[in-house]
């Protein structure tokens, strides 16, 4: 599974308007694309995705929704398609254990560092200065991306008590989905790279064919 956790360093905690993401809701919008950059193609679903929203808001912070490419339906690729689901998550009561609001969308109590425990394996930390992710293997990649406001000093401290590294996608700064789907571009050309006539990329990163032998 292809995993990523998103922080909404303002995203609410409780059932919100759909018609202010960017204002009321705690910049929602934020999350609702990289929902969107993460679970969809063209014409489908990657259903070895899994994203992890991490909602610090206001009232009752913090709260764990999870979207599961597997299972999910109702989602349609648009940003108030995913806050409606979000919206839904956070109507049901959140346990401490994940319960379920639609297919695929589970909500539960909870912080980072309980997804980082839950999942417990090899953080790959987004951030502007870290090491170029070309040419860069991912096996069942974790991905950390943080929101407008980045990542703050404790949650950094927390990500560096498990294995993981610090990557980037490219020397300017990005919007948290954008970068996701950059991720998900060098994972889909190595993917076809190993079962293609394509080689390995050449001195200057572009992928050149090979003739079939």
């Amino acid at each position: 599974m292809k995993d990523f956790i998103i922080i909404g360093h303002k995203a609410v905690t409780a059932p919100f308007s759909l018609n202010d993401l960017p204002g009321a809701a705690g910049r929602m919008d934020i999350l609702c694309r990289c929902v969107n950059a993460a679970l969809f193609l063209s014409h489908g679903m990657r259903r070895d995705v899994r994203v992890y929203l991490v909602l610090k808001g206001e009232p009752a912070p913090p709260k764990l929704v999870r979207f599961e490419g597997n299972e999910v339906r109702y989602l349609s690729p648009d940003e108030r398609s995913a806050a409606s689901l979000i919206r839904k998550a956070l109507e049901k009561s959140a346990q401490e254990f994940w319960v379920e609001s639609t297919p695929g969308v589970s909500i539960r109590k909870g912080d980072f560092g309980d997804v980082l425990s839950e999942l417990n394996k090899r953080v790959i930390y987004l951030r502007e200065d870290g090491e170029d992710i070309r040419g860069k293997e991912f096996e069942d990649p974790l991905f950390v991306l943080g929101d407008h406001l980045g990542m703050t000093e404790e949650e950094e401290k927390l990500i560096e008590t498990y294995e993981h590294e610090i990557a980037g996608v490219g020397p300017l700064s990005l919007h948290a989905d954008h970068c996701v789907v950059l991720l998900h571009n060098e994972m889909d050309r190595k993917e076809y790279l190993k079962r293609s006539t394509y080689s390995e990329p050449d001195d200057n990163s572009g992928y050149r064919t090979q003739a079939p032998a």
